[in-house]
């Protein structure tokens, strides 16, 4: 009998996203997970479905790391997650043949709808359609496994795949945006068509969400939502650490790229060690200005003052933080970095930089001490500020542990998104 097959109808034919007898069925699709560096994917993930959502994740990339140095929580993800390119090119091509023989239409509305996205370069318009051959793979397992919901984040290439998914199978999906990548050529990235599209879009701060306003229809402004990321605040706790030595210990948590502002941090430090100040600067994280930060090193001749960690799991992170005396992130562009709040959470003096969401999370002389970017003067001084006066010290301590469990207790905030989940979706 023509429609009694689910697994052979248009995906909407399928159970609902939310029904009372059931979980809400949620599709999370990531660029690359598990990650290093994104470890909160993993956190929310597992934290919504301790709250009773039914998650399955899918992946564009595999992990970040061999199966060797996966934790074992993330190596259990890998076991459920749908990985894209995990499936090679050829065999791609033949399950997109095989879904066009089942869905024509299908595949048709998703070819119409890659066309509508395209500009005239012919460089971006292949990408789109290699995309639109994900969103095939992507919205058949979805069918397979009947979800009605994906969920994204990120604005960028794995939100395009997204939107063609929405858009090609009939079914909804939303974003988590978190900048600023997203808004740096809009145009591009096809964000003023992700957000029109998007049944609702949360955003990790209220920068982050006058910046998805800037580029929508008002009519639309409803539907952006606030939905904080956040840390174990029990897990990232105050810890008083006996010290071998005098010095001073500086710990950077972040990827070595530009964006991160590294090299003005690096100069700070060589101008305060040049006044005599005993310090040691620990940068964590991997990336490709490691050889010019390294360069730097030698060339001001602190190679016994500076050490490179490299990327490092959750676990080995919080162990260089447990050691930080001061914590710094002389960032340029951010949305609000997870680093920063688990320091926060910790109770370790900070300085970061007058940016994006930061100044949200901290308030310049009471959570921490904010700089303007850039400015390897402001930076020195406030980091030397610190140094001299261990009152600030502890004032800053106590205040940055208070405002992290007010503003970036994961436990409550993913009960906010869960209640945006449910409010949109049911």
């Amino acid at each position: 009998m023509q429609g009694t097959t689910s697994k052979q109808a248009a995906l909407q034919d399928s159970i609902p996203v939310c029904n009372p007898n059931s979980k809400l069925r949620i599709a999370y699709l990531l660029s690359r997970y598990p990650a290093i560096s994104h470890t909160f994917f993993l956190k929310e993930v597992l934290g919504l479905r301790k709250l009773g959502f039914d998650i399955h994740t899918a992946s564009i990339n595999l992990p970040d790391r061999n199966i060797q140095s996966l934790l074992p929580i993330e190596l259990e993800e890998t076991k459920t997650t749908y990985y894209l390119k995990r499936t090679r090119f050829l065999n791609a091509l033949l399950q997109v043949a095989l879904i066009l023989l089942k869905h024509p239409r299908i595949v048709l509305r998703g070819f119409k709808s890659t066309w509508n996205l395209s500009t005239w370069d012919l460089h971006q318009r292949a990408y789109t359609f290699f995309y639109l051959i994900e969103a095939l793979l992507l919205g058949h397992w979805m069918l397979k496994h009947d979800l009605r919901h994906l969920h994204v984040h990120f604005g960028g290439p794995v939100a395009t795949v997204g939107l063609l998914t929405s858009q090609t199978w009939g079914i909804t999906y939303s974003l988590t945006v978190h900048g600023p990548e997203e808004f740096y050529d809009v145009q591009l990235s096809y964000l003023p068509q992700k957000i029109a599209a998007a049944k609702f879009i949360c955003c990790i701060s209220e920068f982050c969400r006058s910046q998805v306003m800037k580029y929508c229809d008002p009519a639309d402004w409803d539907k952006i939502q606030v939905a904080r990321l956040g840390v174990d605040i029990q897990e990232f706790s105050p810890i008083d650490h006996q010290r071998a030595s005098s010095s001073l210990r500086i710990v950077c948590v972040g990827r070595l790229v530009p964006a991160k502002g590294q090299h003005i941090l690096l100069n700070a430090f060589a101008s305060l060690v040049s006044r005599g100040y005993t310090m040691q600067l620990i940068f964590v994280g991997d990336g490709p200005d490691r050889s010019s930060l390294e360069q730097s090193v030698m060339s001001l001749g602190l190679g016994e003052h500076v050490t490179f960690r490299g990327a490092l799991n959750h676990d080995q992170t919080r162990t260089q933080l447990m050691q930080a005396d001061i914590f710094a992130l002389a960032s340029f562009a951010e949305g609000v970095p997870v680093a920063l709040m688990e320091a926060l959470a910790m109770g370790i003096p900070t300085v970061s930089t007058y940016i994006a969401g930061i100044p949200e999370l901290i308030r310049d002389g009471i959570d921490g001490i904010l700089v303007p970017p850039s400015s390897v003067e402001a930076l020195t001084q406030a980091i030397e500020r610190i140094v001299l006066d261990p009152k600030l010290r502890q004032e800053l301590s106590r205040a940055a542990r208070s405002r992290a469990i007010e503003l970036s207790n994961l436990s409550a905030n993913l009960e906010s998104l869960a209640a945006i989940f449910e409010s949109r979706l049911c």
